[in-house]
């Protein structure tokens, strides 16, 4: 066999007799052990490869190369240089604990692959030198004729050869909610949906039903299960929107920094100032000016949001991933066992002219009804298990709950309609007989089926009194009917035997049979998912279903969930694969549904949502999902029904598998960055009074307001504290009723900076003032006036900006007990620095009177009348900031 004969080959499409030859293999002998030993080496092991791990220490490292990291160790080594080694310290604590959490993020995220490995069958029989042989899966190679029986997981893609009532379960793989009656009939197109291929077995899925022979097509990285890993391996993360907010906040914030402090630094000199001392105290202002609180912070906001999620059945597995839902303008979703409960219910019944969502209850003794209760509860092959319960293939199991709920028990039937013989479901027939002994000489026999096929076998239709002549064109519509709305409809009939024939075929028993009706399921949605779809468009998030499933189906559940109009744009993956990329760039925000889809495909909708400026959370459970899961801005898997591959890929988990948890979680990434807006609007604005004030002073007439270790204690005290417990602030209202941030939004927008800017000039002209008048009326506290008032102008205007819209009274002042506490503590540590005595020296105050307290006191609350004064003019209406109108 050449090597090259297993690339590029459409198996599915092509006939046993050409797919023996091609691998060169006779199906009652199987490869000899020398063919598949050389296989073996040239294909290598049917395992899934996993791509080259970076070591711990590289990954640490790469955590180092963050430009905002750079800036804080320089911050570090300048505060070592000043003599103070605890800022050094904290700030090198901060940064290396960001490090080895973000290299634990990388390493886990790359176990992805390796669950992937995990879902290999251990074991597989296979036909050697014609003998039946029991080897390791990973020992499979191309040609290897395989048995497959109900229980067992596919180790390898295989062409089918012999199916008997054969069903896979290929959720997993393609979405697919229902088991796949597969058989090994050659198909007669080459592009046909992996979900349509029933000839065809994949590795990874599972034998629910049946049992089969197949021949091994592909193994280990060329099955479709190893192309999804390649997909995974070479897909990259993108950076969170906080990410590259900060990036870009960190960046223009060092040039700033540098700028302002050479101009204080010559302007100084200029004046005739000592050059260490402008040195320091240029130095000095430059690490008061960098938050290195900011990591801090964030972090704390993260961990406390997933700590919180927690709580609430959302297992955070990367930091940012709070965060980053608080900017998500789309999610695509996976229907199957996302927005619906990944199990089949009978929904509907169309019984002797009337549609009913149940059957009447037992006690009713309605003939048509108490028939098909009957029929359901008997014609099935469910089976029973202390442990399990019910359990078997999930429309049989739906039938027959559906009977059981309206009182009509199988045990008890079966005592009374003891099965005597049964024809099972077969892909030709398309129906499913079993007969049940009346009495000595009678017996009934129930059918169920696809509808075209039981009503070509009816001659007359059971109705509530009589038994009538059937009209196939009407019941044929109505089955019809129920299938645009994406039901599965099956039909039932029946037929009484007087005479109870020895030989049980299809030719004897399914003929002349009597109508009973149709029956409409469907995988339906979760209660919770309704609400959750309505608040996702209210916050204006776009939800998209992705499914692998039947186009019909997927349109039903769009339009009950509002994804979708009734007349909205179905596109199945065939034709999208047809669609070149810029017509589809150009249809994709208009697309709310799609179906039948590829792994690739849904890579490919991801990236054109990112194309095109949205930032996408992608939602999955299946290994079908696991490379789009780890493309999209946020993945978010499902923990309960979910593979490991899907959870190991993903950033966020849902350990309820509760499709309305997203929407806690967007919340609680809103209200983190929003916290975080407001922390840099506080220390940016604090350190732009400080650059103020030492940056006027001298143009002022004014001498050098502060010493370098006053600079540093102000950032200290302020930006620590208040900083962090500022992470703690609840949730704004109307959260939840304005749009997303755009994912490319500067982090200063909506007045930011223009509030850093005329709060700072006003914090450093009131520091300037209070030195004018202390300096030039002769006090000797000039200086610790300034420090002090500086001080507390930063904690006022901590209090007012709580919010960017509501007043601080609205809000109320315990509605944040940690930050009032932070305020309090500040103040006391201030107060400390004033009038302890051994602390003088070293920050160089003096004690100051009662009057100048006051006065240290009473200048601040400008500041925070100012910013009341602008949250006022923004609930006017008369100037805008992010906030919900």
């Amino acid at each position: 066999m050449n090597n090259d004969t297993l690339e590029g080959q459409y198996w599915h499409a092509r006939d046993l007799k050409e797919v023996l030859q091609r691998l060169d293999v006779h199906p009652e002998q199987g490869l000899t052990l020398e063919t598949a030993k050389e296989r073996l080496a040239t294909h290598g092991k049917n395992t899934i490869q996993e791509a080259t791990r970076r070591s711990v220490w590289r990954m640490i490292w790469g955590q180092f190369r963050d430009f905002m990291v750079i800036v804080l160790i320089v911050a570090a080594v300048v505060s070592g240089i000043v003599g103070e080694p605890r800022d050094a310290i904290a700030i090198v604590v901060i940064v290396v604990l960001n490090a080895i959490v973000g290299a634990f993020q990388e390493y886990r995220a790359e176990r992805a692959v390796a669950a992937l490995r995990r879902m290999a069958s251990p074991d597989a029989q296979v036909c050697r030198n014609g003998e039946i042989r029991t080897i390791p899966a990973t020992e499979l190679a191309p040609g290897d004729i395989v048995l497959l029986e109900a229980g067992n997981v596919v180790p390898a893609d295989l062409r089918l050869l012999k199916t008997s009532n054969l069903r896979i379960d290929e959720a997993a793989l393609t979405g697919e909610s229902q088991a796949v009656q597969k058989t090994p009939e050659t198909l007669s197109e080459n592009e046909v949906p992996l979900g349509d291929r029933f000839n065809m077995a994949y590795k990874g899925t599972f034998v629910s039903h049946g049992h089969a022979t197949g021949i091994v097509v592909a193994t280990g990285m060329e099955t479709e299960l190893g192309q999804i890993a390649a997909l995974l391996q070479q897909e990259e993360g993108v950076k969170t929107p906080l990410q590259q907010r900060l990036a870009h906040f960190g960046q223009r914030l060092a040039v700033g920094v540098l700028i302002v402090c050479g101009v204080i630094f010559v302007t100084g000199l200029l004046r005739g100032e000592e050059g260490v001392l402008m040195f320091l105290t240029a130095v000095s202002l430059a690490v008061a000016a960098i938050p290195e609180a900011l990591p801090a912070v964030v972090t704390v906001s993260l961990a406390m949001g997933a700590r919180k999620m927690s709580r609430r059945n959302a297992l955070i597995r990367r930091l940012p991933a709070v965060e980053t839902l608080g900017s998500v303008t789309y999610i695509c979703t996976d229907k199957t066992g996302t927005l619906t409960e990944n199990r089949m219910t009978a929904e509907g019944f169309w019984v002797a002219g009337e549609y009913q969502h149940e059957i009447p209850p037992l006690a009713s003794e309605s003939p048509p009804w108490n028939r098909l209760a009957q029929a359901l509860a008997l014609c099935n092959e469910v089976m029973f298990d202390k442990e399990q319960g019910v359990w078997g293939d999930p429309t049989e199991v739906a039938l027959y709950q559906a009977a059981h709920e309206a009182g009509y028990k199988r045990q008890s039937l079966e005592k009374k309609l003891p099965r005597i013989g049964d024809i099972p479901f077969d892909s030709d027939r398309k129906r499913m007989t079993t007969v049940h002994r009346v009495s000595e000489r009678e017996a009934i026999a129930f059918i169920k089926g696809a509808p075209e096929k039981i009503l070509s076998r009816c001659s007359r239709m059971q109705m509530a009194n009589e038994v009538a002549e059937v009209d196939r064109d009407i019941l044929l519509r109505e089955a019809e009917r129920l299938a645009e709305q994406g039901y599965r409809v099956l039909a039932m009939a029946f037929r009484s035997l007087t005479n109870i024939p020895v030989e049980w075929t299809p030719e004897t028993l399914e003929k002349d049979l009597i109508f009973l009706g149709l029956v409409a399921l469907i995988d339906p949605p979760r209660k919770e998912a309704f609400r959750a779809v309505a608040d996702c468009i209210l916050a204006g998030i776009t939800p998209v279903m992705i499914t692998g499933d039947h186009p019909g189906t997927a349109r039903a559940i769009a339009v009950r969930l509002g994804i979708d109009k009734e007349d909205g744009w179905v596109i199945k993956g065939q034709d999208l694969a047809q669609t070149p990329a810029p017509d589809f760039a150009h249809q994709v925000k208009q697309i709310r549904t799609y179906a039948r889809v590829t792994p690739e495909q849904k890579i490919t909708i991801v990236k054109a949502l990112q194309d095109e400026g949205e930032f996408v959370a992608m939602t999955g459970d299946g290994v079908n999902d696991a490379p789009a899961l780890k493309r999209a801005g946020i993945g978010v898997a499902m923990g309960q029904k979910g593979t490991d591959v899907a959870r190991e890929a993903a950033d966020m988990v849902l350990l309820d598998d509760n499709f309305a948890t997203i929407v806690s979680a967007v919340r609680e990434g809103r209200r983190i960055f929003d916290n975080i807006r407001k922390f840099i609007r506080y220390t940016m604005t604090s350190n732009s009074g400080e650059i103020w004030t030492l940056f006027l002073a001298p143009f002022l007439g004014l001498p050098l307001p502060l010493v370098p270790i006053q600079i540093l204690w102000i950032n200290l005290v302020t930006d620590g504290l208040p900083g962090l417990a500022l992470s703690a602030e609840p949730q704004e209202r109307g959260v939840m009723r304005r749009p997303p941030r755009p994912p490319n939004e500067s982090i200063f927008a909506h007045g930011m900076w223009q509030h850093m800017l005329w709060v700072g000039l006003l914090i450093g002209g009131l520091s300037l003032l209070a030195q004018a008048w202390a300096y030039h009326g002769g006090d000797a506290h000039w200086q610790t006036m300034v420090f002090t008032v500086l001080t507390f102008c930063q904690l006022a205007h901590v209090l007012a900006i709580r919010s960017e819209k509501e007043s601080l009274f609205t809000q109320g002042l315990l509605s944040n007990p940690w930050l009032l506490g932070a305020v309090a503590m500040t103040v006391a540590l201030q107060l400390a620095v004033i009038y302890l005595p051994f602390l003088n020296p070293i920050f160089r105050t003096a004690p100051l009177t009662m009057e100048e307290l006051a006065f240290c006191f009473a200048l601040p609350m400008v500041v925070f009348v100012a910013v009341e004064i602008e949250k006022w003019l923004v609930r006017k209406g008369w100037i805008y900031v992010n906030c919900a109108s």
